[in-house]
C-alpha cells in the first residue's frame, strides 16, 4: 500500500498535534511536512508537491485563501482541504471556488476529519454537517468513516 503524502498547515500547535494523530489512524497516511505560516505552506506544497493539503485560513504572512490560490498554480495536482474554524457560507463558497475539495469546522474535526480525507481522496467533495444546508456546489457531507 502506498503512502499517501500530507502536508498539514495550522499555526495553532496543540490542534496540529490533534491532526497528526488523527491522520496517525489511517496508516496509509504520511505527514511530509507540517508549517505554520501561509507563506512556508506555498514554498513547501511546491517543494513537496504533497497529494494532499490540510490548510487552516487563519494563519500568519500569508491568509489561507491566498495560500491556497498560489498553492493552485505551484502545486496543482495537491487536493486541499480546509480545516477552520471560519464559518461564513461566503467563505467556504470562496474556498471551494479556489479549488479546494473538502472544508472541515474545526469544532467537527474530531468526526469529519478522517470523513473528508476519504471521500476527497476518492474524488468527492466534502463540507463539514452544519455547512451543508448552504447549497454548496457539489458539496455531499458523508457520514463519518469508521477507522
Amino acid at each position: 500500500m502506498s503512502s499517501i503524502r500530507v502536508l498539514v498547515v495550522e499555526d495553532f500547535a496543540l490542534f496540529g498535534q490533534f491532526v497528526r494523530s488523527t491522520l496517525g489512524k489511517r496508516p496509509d497516511l504520511q505527514v511530509i511536512g507540517e508549517v505554520s505560516d501561509g507563506l512556508e505552506a506555498v514554498w513547501q506544497a511546491q517543494e513537496l508537491k504533497p497529494e494532499l493539503i490540510l490548510l487552516d485560513i487563519g494563519l500568519p504572512t500569508l491568509n489561507g485563501l491566498e495560500a491556497a490560490r498560489q498553492i493552485r498554480q505551484v502545486a496543482p495536482e495537491s487536493k486541499i482541504i480546509f480545516v477552520s474554524q471560519e464559518s461564513s457560507a461566503d467563505v467556504v463558497q470562496e474556498a471551494l471556488n479556489l479549488g479546494a475539495r473538502g472544508y472541515v469546522l474545526k469544532a467537527r474535526a474530531a468526526i469529519d476529519l478522517l470523513a473528508a480525507v476519504k471521500a476527497v481522496l476518492e474524488g468527492t467533495q466534502f463540507v463539514s454537517t452544519g455547512l451543508s444546508g448552504h447549497n454548496f456546489p457539489e458539496a455531499r457531507p458523508r457520514p463519518p468513516a469508521d477507522y
